[in-house]
C-alpha cells in the first residue's frame, strides 16, 4: 500500500521524469506534436512541461514508460558519442538500417506507436553493447 509520502515522492519523480524527456526532445528538435505523440501526453501537458510548471502531473504507467525509454534512449546516445552533435542529431539523421529504412529514429518514435518507441531503443542500445 502506497502512502501519501511515497504518492508525493512518485509524483516529483515522474515531474522530473516529464521536464527532462521534453528538455530532451526539444534538443532533438521535434515538434510539439512529435513530442505529444512519443510521451502520450496532452498538448496542455507538454506545454506545462516545457515551462517547467508540473506541481500537479498524473501520469500513468504508459506515459512512466515511454519516459523511461526516451530518457534511456538519450543515455545510450550519449555513451555513443562525446559530440552533442552526434547525441542530440543522431535521432534526426536519415537512417538505412533495415527497420528504419531510411527513416529517421524520430520520423519512427514520432509515430506515437509505443512499439515504434521500444524498437528504436532497442536497436541504439544494440550500439553499444545493448548492455540494458
Amino acid at each position: 500500500m502506497q502512502t501519501a509520502s511515497n504518492i508525493i515522492q512518485d509524483k516529483a519523480a515522474a515531474a522530473v521524469g516529464l521536464k527532462a524527456a521534453v528538455r530532451i526532445l526539444d534538443k532533438w528538435r521535434a515538434t510539439g506534436e512529435q513530442g505529444e505523440s512519443i510521451l502520450r501526453v496532452s498538448h496542455s501537458s507538454y506545454a506545462r512541461a516545457r515551462r517547467g510548471d508540473l506541481a500537479e502531473i498524473k501520469l500513468d504507467s504508459d506515459q512512466l514508460a515511454r519516459i523511461s525509454y526516451l530518457l534511456n534512449i538519450h543515455a545510450a546516445l550519449r555513451m555513443l558519442f562525446e559530440n552533442p552533435d552526434n547525441v542530440y542529431g543522431f535521432v534526426s539523421m536519415a537512417n538505412h538500417n533495415p527497420y528504419f529504412n531510411g527513416r529517421t529514429p524520430l520520423e519512427v518514435i514520432g509515430t506515437g506507436d509505443f512499439a515504434a518507441l521500444y524498437e528504436t531503443f532497442k536497436r541504439i542500445d544494440s550500439l553499444r553493447g545493448a548492455q540494458w
